[in-house]
């Protein structure tokens, strides 16, 4: 397994919600209206259901690609290993890729942060993520504490620099705020103490829309 697993799994979930199932989206739970998503371009979702043929296109490892910043071949393995060990699953009326959300939240509650561990850095500038993402806004963050950020040079959030879970991640963020807030969540796992994970995690349960 490797960590743009996770990447690929949140971005099929994201365009499961907007495109397949968007009863499922909640944009409330995402941006907390007095907040500000640094960089982030709109969200794209369309209630009308779109033409069969475009949404297959948006699942094809091409688009995956092109909304993920991970080459073909790397999303054609990252599909082949999460169908073989159950994260992933072929959706029973589309037949496209389908995310396995019990599992991967049973994943990221219990092992990202041994398989997968990340350190904070140095200070620098970037992209909010973990405890000080807009999906945990008002949270857990303090005052005076610095923000968890994913180094970038258009970021405007001064901060501790963590490694994200895979170096292209600004592609899969840029216009999708489902994802982005799915992946600062699992930072949330990855670096923080338990009462931030605890916090994390059930956000991400009403994000995936898996029960209890």
């Amino acid at each position: 397994m490797k960590s743009q697993d996770i990447v690929v799994l949140f971005k099929i979930e994201s365009l499961t919600q907007r495109w397949i199932n968007p009863n499922r989206y909640d944009a409330e739970l995402l941006v907390p209206h007095d907040s500000s998503i640094d960089w982030l371009g709109d969200a794209l979702l369309h209630n009308d259901a779109p033409p069969v043929a475009f949404t297959e296109s948006l699942f094809s490892v091409r688009a995956l690609e092109q909304d993920t910043g991970i080459s073909k071949s790397q999303v054609s393995l990252s599909l082949k290993r999460m169908f073989d060990v159950g994260l992933a699953k072929a959706d029973r009326k589309t037949g496209l890729p389908k995310t396995n959300t019990r599992a991967l939240l049973e994943f990221i509650a219990y092992g990202i942060q041994y398989v997968f561990p990340a350190k904070e850095g140095e200070v620098t500038r970037g992209i909010a993520t973990s405890i000080a993402a807009p999906v945990l806004q008002g949270k857990l963050m303090t005052s005076g504490e610095l923000a968890p950020i994913w180094p970038y040079f258009k970021g405007q959030t001064k901060g501790v620099a963590v490694q994200p879970l895979h170096e292209n991640i600004f592609a899969a963020i840029r216009t999708d705020d489902l994802t982005y807030a799915l992946l600062a969540l699992t930072d949330a796992v990855r670096i923080g103490h338990s009462r931030e994970r605890g916090i994390a995690i059930d956000m991400m349960r009403k994000l995936l829309r898996v029960s209890s």
